[in-house]
């Protein structure tokens, strides 16, 4: 009776990522960044002229002070964890706020309000 086990390393269990909790945002980074590169890949993209986020279950509980809505601004804007560079986030944010708009895959404006936009639901899982 042979037994086998996986093969892993300490960089597939552990990943940085933006925020105090790379848990809340490398995961929401990620698949903004597919869904944006979905979207161009299928040549949608300037199609699109506005997006809203729904976040649940403990990404809306708890990722608002861990960087989840960070993370969901720079992956839609096309970023990846691995490559955004930490100290432009800040400067990104406040722009995205104050010109209410988001540079889906760092290409194409659409209109964004983060308030309206980027939906919280606490009380609801999926």
């Amino acid at each position: 009776n042979k037994q086998s086990h996986a093969v892993i390393s300490t960089f597939d269990m552990f990943s940085i990522g933006i925020g105090p909790s790379s848990s809340h945002t490398v995961g929401p980074m990620r698949a903004c960044k597919k869904f944006v590169d979905l979207l161009h890949a299928s040549n949608t993209l300037p199609n699109v002229h506005r997006i809203r986020c729904e976040l649940y279950g403990s990404l809306a509980l708890t990722g608002f002070g861990h960087g989840t809505d960070y993370a969901v601004l720079m992956g839609l804007e096309g970023e990846s964890p691995e490559h955004i560079d930490p100290h432009s986030i800040s400067t990104r944010i406040q722009r995205i706020g104050k010109e209410q708009q988001l540079k889906l895959r760092n290409q194409h404006s659409v209109h964004f309000a983060p308030l309206r936009d980027l939906v919280w639901l606490t009380e609801e899982q999926l």
